[in-house]
């Protein structure tokens, strides 16, 4: 932890560079149109974030720590279907089924940094926040295969500081800062999502070095069920 920064700092998703990409991340393709920074029901991506922030922190069971897509479903509610990366530790394969016509909000490699007391800020919040994120070292993000540009473009910070209960003006604090795609709604069907993505930080404390990898393959309104038919039976001929 940054020294002087009275908050403790969270990863919800780090990752390493995924090696059958090589240099995608820099690369344009048609896949990017997949990609929207736009309000999505009037909301911001930058609100859409802390609204994540929020969701992950609510669950009783974190939603980054899901081993194979069992807490897919956990909160989620209205437009946005949110997605999580790990804690760095291990390699998840989610399975997960969405309802057709969610946009996906998929935090790449992201942190927030919380208020311990009142004496602390939120510009050393958001300080606290954005100090690994000062120093990404490579991210990828592929959608069925195909790259979805340079990860760089899409750095998201929070509109200053919220509170982790909107209702509770006493709730505590928080700053977010990371990177983050807002992905179109898929189209039916089966999807896969990869992420990888590095931090170099000199100093930022027990995340400034981590790396990742995570898959989601997503089933778009619903699993494709595939029916086997077997071959007419072939008939003996015989001599008159």
């Amino acid at each position: 932890m940054r020294k002087g920064i009275g908050s403790r700092l969270r990863v919800a998703s780090v990752a390493t560079v995924l090696m059958l990409a090589g240099q995608a991340s820099a690369i344009d393709s048609p896949a990017t149109s997949a990609v929207t920074r736009e309000a999505v029901d009037g909301v911001s991506l930058s609100e859409w974030t802390a609204r994540w922030w929020r969701w992950a922190n609510a669950q009783r069971v974190a939603p980054y720590m899901d081993p194979d897509g069992r807490l897919c479903e956990l909160g989620q509610e209205g437009p946005v279907w949110n997605l999580a990366g790990t804690n760095g530790r291990f390699q998840p394969r989610r399975q997960c089924v969405v309802p057709e016509g969610r946009h996906l909000l998929l935090p790449i490699i992201n942190m927030a940094s919380y208020q311990t007391g009142e004496d602390v800020t939120c510009e050393e919040l958001q300080a606290g926040a954005a100090i690994n994120n000062d120093y990404l070292v490579s991210a990828v993000v592929l959608l069925d295969g195909q790259p979805l540009g340079d990860m760089r473009l899409h750095r998201v910070k929070s509109d200053g500081c919220f509170r982790m209960d909107p209702d509770d003006d006493d709730s505590r604090l928080a700053a977010a800062d990371g990177y983050w795609l807002m992905l179109k709604p898929l189209t039916p069907g089966r999807h896969t999502v990869s992420v990888g993505a590095n931090y170099g930080a000199p100093e930022g404390g027990a995340y400034s070095q981590m790396r990742q990898t995570f898959e989601y393959v997503l089933h778009v309104g619903g699993r494709t069920q595939i029916t086997l038919v077997a071959p007419p039976a072939m008939m003996e001929a015989s001599a008159p």
